[in-house]
């Protein structure tokens, strides 16, 4: 059944065959067929874009999943939204559920703010709307001049605690760091539990030590500086030893955090908590990356279950890794395309979601 006015198409911008299962579950939920499109890799990788159906004075909705190539995604986006605009549509709204290069939105060191680059080339591509999901950083949102929906994967993830844990009560929410604990108590104020924070592991490279502010080097010169000024220098930071803030003993320990790509810090939490005394231990996370050998690392580490959603495709790596479940969020994508089609208001799908969430 058709959910939708007239004047739809949806479009799968990514040539690999599993990036376009969310693309086909999402036009299933609205009742649409796929758009017709070919893209493809030229002999010399250049990547070629071919819209085989009009677009003109339509909206046109384009569905990209990240995979393993992401630059070629990205190429893929920008050259169909451009294709698109060219051909007169009456407006391009991108579906990227992961936004890549969401970690790069910080100054580091003589480095550059990559999230900043990627946002402008969509938008001088001729995006007018972008909906995405859990970005790394909601400021991020900041670097488009089109409007943003950051759409949230908890409600599904809660969901998934509530009738695929039978024994939840009895657990505990965990920050495997006190970046990600805003994140862990959003959890464990929704579920009535308890919360754990992990201090003390090795600094990440998102640490402020590398965000550009320790840039020039911190030594004295005499040369550069006025003899009577003295800049005085910032106390580095020293690694405490491990512990763990919160009781785990004889409970279920809930790792959440919006991104699994390198599994060690959480393979290394799980051990963690572990010696504290938990009994079961569960990794929750929107975008379930998984890079190199992050399956085995998994199937072979204390951690009891892996739960992602489909922003990304892993197929691959659930075939590598039994441990590792997903969460279909196709539902609040098709319905935030339908309200943005139909002009309808989208707060209803921000309900109950708080500042720090």
């Amino acid at each position: 059944m058709n959910h939708t006015k007239g004047g739809l198409v949806i479009f799968t911008a990514n040539s690999h065959p599993s990036g376009r299962e969310l693309g086909k579950r999402i036009a299933e939920r609205l009742g649409v067929e796929l758009g017709k499109v070919q893209v493809y890799q030229e002999a010399n990788r250049e990547t070629r874009v071919q819209i085989q159906e009009s677009v003109r004075g339509k909206d046109v909705f384009v569905i990209q999943t990240v995979s393993k190539d992401v630059n070629t995604t990205i190429m893929e986006m920008l050259i169909m939204v451009y294709a698109c605009r060219t051909s007169c549509a009456r407006s391009i709204t991108g579906v990227l559920p992961y936004f890549p290069y969401s970690k790069q939105c910080k100054m580091r060191k003589r480095g550059s703010i990559v999230s900043k680059l990627i946002a402008s080339m969509m938008c001088k591509a001729g995006l007018t709307h972008l909906i995405t999901m859990d970005l790394h950083q909601k400021e991020i949102q900041g670097f488009f001049n089109i409007p943003v929906d950051n759409l949230r994967a908890s409600p599904f993830l809660l969901q998934y605690i509530q009738e695929e844990i039978p024994d939840y009560r009895n657990a505990v929410i965990v920050a495997k760091s006190p970046a990600s604990a805003k994140r862990a108590q959003s959890f464990a104020e929704r579920l009535r539990l308890g919360i754990a924070v992990i201090h003390g592991e090795a600094q990440d490279a998102e640490s402020d030590q590398v965000d550009g502010r320790h840039s020039p080097p911190t030594v004295k010169t005499t040369g550069a500086i006025h003899p009577s000024m003295e800049i005085p220098l910032l106390i580095p930071k020293e690694k405490p030893p491990i512990t763990v803030v919160g009781d785990v003993g004889g409970r279920i320990a809930i790792i959440v955090d919006d991104i699994i790509d390198d599994v060690d810090s959480f393979v290394a939490a799980a051990e963690t908590l572990k010696e504290r005394g938990a009994y079961k231990i569960f990794v929750m996370a929107t975008h379930g990356i998984l890079s190199s050998d992050a399956p085995r690392f998994i199937e072979e580490s204390a951690i009891d279950e892996v739960v992602v959603t489909n922003t990304i495709p892993h197929e691959l790596q659930k075939l590598q890794c039994p441990k590792i479940k997903t969460v279909d969020i196709s539902m609040i994508l098709s319905e935030a395309i339908r309200r943005i089609h139909n002009g309808e208001s989208m707060s209803y799908l921000f309900r109950n979601i708080g500042v720090d969430d």
